[in-house]
């Protein structure tokens, strides 16, 4: 399916190999095509929307669903963004999709748009100029760390007191292991950790394993386990990409809690992805998780972006739900 206006192609696709074409701008794993491509594999159904001109594209990473369109994103992503470089020529192209997508459904729901760069603020100028009636509300927080210069020794002597009383007093009762390449015998022990952790049971488990076999290709897996008395304890998934390092998945045993073996594993990382791998961030990904804040110095926003289509029939019964909702939290809040 094609269009062209004004000179601008706008396509779709129902394949995400379009989307190899924008690898090279990836800010993290999830703006990558083979991110989109497991998601395509296990499961969810992409529809590209692509523009063009000359030598210069965009797209936006989109699925359909019951009531329009949404971003194409998983609950593991930290963030989803449109793809498109920076600049007039990227708005512009940005601005042709939305025109267009107003062909393809009343509605579309971006979620986990990022306040940095203007991003999430860029995306919605967009529609509101395409004619869609827009509304943005924060979604979640992203909890970052901007090493600067720091080396470890630095960032762990600012850290709240009892961290690193912890750490002095319990990292001798466990051993730390960090690999940088896949290991199925790592993996299993970070399953079963994690399957006796204080967590609920590992949503998606195939898909994570597919990326973490797929970032160990890639050279960016950094995987942790510690051990006492040579029983996996605690265990951490981490990726280090363009210097930053992203933070996936932790988890210790709670048998044995009173190790704190995972103060002690998330140090070690900390200094291997500081001092070794000299990244200039660490991102913790999102949640409003209290210990967060201790690792971590910088919290940004995401944010949800619903558009509607006023001139669609289709959009108003979604837009009177939007409004009675609205009204309904004024009314509990007084």
């Amino acid at each position: 399916m094609m269009a062209r206006t004004g000179g601008v192609t706008v396509s779709y696709h129902d394949s995400v190999s379009k989307l190899q074409a924008f690898d090279h701008r990836a800010r993290s794993p999830f703006d990558r095509s083979d991110w989109y491509g497991l998601l395509a594999r296990f499961g969810t159904q992409p529809l590209v929307a692509m523009a063009e001109q000359g030598r210069d594209a965009a797209a936006l990473p989109l699925t359909r669903t019951a009531s329009g369109l949404a971003s194409l994103n998983h609950w593991f992503a930290f963030a989803w963004r449109p793809l498109a470089a920076p600049g007039p020529e990227g708005d512009a192209l940005l601005l042709a999709i939305a025109r267009d997508l107003r062909r393809q459904a009343p509605s579309v729901t971006m979620d986990y748009l990022p306040e940095e760069h203007g991003t999430a603020e860029r995306l919605r100028a967009a529609f509101r100029k395409a004619g869609w009636l827009t509304r943005m509300e924060p979604r979640d927080v992203n909890h970052v760390l901007d090493v600067g210069q720091r080396d470890f020794a630095t960032y762990w002597a600012q850290r709240p007191g009892p961290m690193r009383t912890t750490l002095r007093r319990k990292a001798k009762k466990v051993e730390v292991e960090i690999l940088v390449e896949f290991d199925s015998s790592a993996w299993q022990a970070y399953v079963e950790i994690y399957n006796r952790s204080w967590k609920t049971g590992e949503k998606d488990a195939d898909l994570l394993e597919a990326f973490a076999r797929r970032e160990g290709a890639l050279g960016h897996l950094r995987m942790g386990v510690a051990r006492h008395e040579g029983v996996p304890v605690a265990a951490q998934f981490w990726t280090v990409e363009r210097g930053t390092a992203f933070i996936h998945k932790l988890a210790y045993d709670e048998e044995f809690k009173r190790l704190s073996a995972g103060t002690t594993l998330s140090a070690a990382l900390f200094e291997h992805v500081i001092d070794i791998d000299a990244v200039a961030t660490v991102d913790f990904g999102t949640g409003q998780d209290g210990y967060k804040r201790d690792w971590m110095d910088t919290e940004r926003l995401r944010y949800t972006l619903t558009c509607i289509d006023p001139l669609q029939p289709a959009a108003w019964r979604l837009l009177a739900r939007k409004l009675a909702d609205r009204l309904a939290s004024r009314l509990r809040r007084g």
